[in-house]
């Protein structure tokens, strides 16, 4: 199978900070990767460095076979961060249009992408509601919408159902499944462990370092417990 993401070594320091150490990571084309840890544990630091917003201070990240930071890779990864960059006084519509043409999507495409996007999160009846009045779910899904725009190959989705219902959670889960049937690489950072047991693999952070990495099933079976949330702690994930 092939490699869609290498990461080789890679470091990241703020100051005397050291917030990525010596991470080796790579990611195969078509599959849901996972990067389970706690707040602080360095997953949104690594995504954006995958993504391209931040440089490591060493090492290398290859996307597609190609080095990072490159303008032209950053245009055909799909990015949903943690918090919600959308325009509350337009509709969902308006703001789809918005990241559409920020893409350079003709005008005449824009139409069948916005709709295919909606119809993939289940907005497709709110596309003309103001997003203020839209619920916090509504929201992280028009994000996921956003990030969709321009058909990526790999999508990179921080905390995409961070203060979600565990009902919409679910369907949120059942979409990035299809996504993944459609071809689309997925990587998704998350500290819930029931959703880090839907993803292929798994990579497990603790203090800007991956403590473990394989199959949620081969990661329980290697510590012999029946939860990923007993082998984060037997591999180390637990306070100190």
């Amino acid at each position: 199978m092939s490699k869609i993401l290498e990461m080789n070594e890679i470091a990241l320091s703020f100051g005397k900070e050291k917030v990525l150490k010596d991470i080796n990571l790579s990611v195969d084309s078509g599959e849901i990767f996972g990067l389970l840890g706690p707040s602080g544990a360095g997953k949104t630091t690594l995504v954006k460095v995958i993504v391209g917003i931040l440089e490591a201070t060493k090492g290398s990240v290859w996307v597609q076979g190609k080095k990072m930071p490159s303008l032209e890779l950053m245009k055909s990864i799909g990015y949903m961060s943690q918090s919600d960059a959308l325009y509350q006084e337009l509709s969902a519509k308006e703001n789809l249009a918005f990241f559409a043409a920020l893409y350079g999507l003709k005008k005449k495409e824009r139409e069948e992408v916005i709709n295919k996007a909606a119809n993939i999160v289940n907005l497709s009846k709110e596309l003309n509601k103001e997003v203020r009045h839209y619920s916090g779910g509504m929201k992280r899904r028009l994000s996921l919408a956003a990030s969709l725009m321009h058909s990526p190959g790999l999508l990179i989705l921080d905390e995409p159902t961070v203060g979600i219902d565990p009902l919409l959670r679910q369907s949120i889960w059942d979409e990035f499944h299809k996504l993944k049937e459609s071809g689309i690489t997925i990587i998704v950072t998350t500290h819930v462990m029931d959703e880090a047991d839907k993803c292929d693999r798994l990579a497990m952070l603790r203090d800007g370092s991956i403590i473990a990495c394989n199959t949620p099933e081969k990661l329980k079976a290697e510590q012999g417990v029946e939860s990923i949330e007993a082998a984060f702690l037997a591999y180390g994930g637990g306070a100190q």
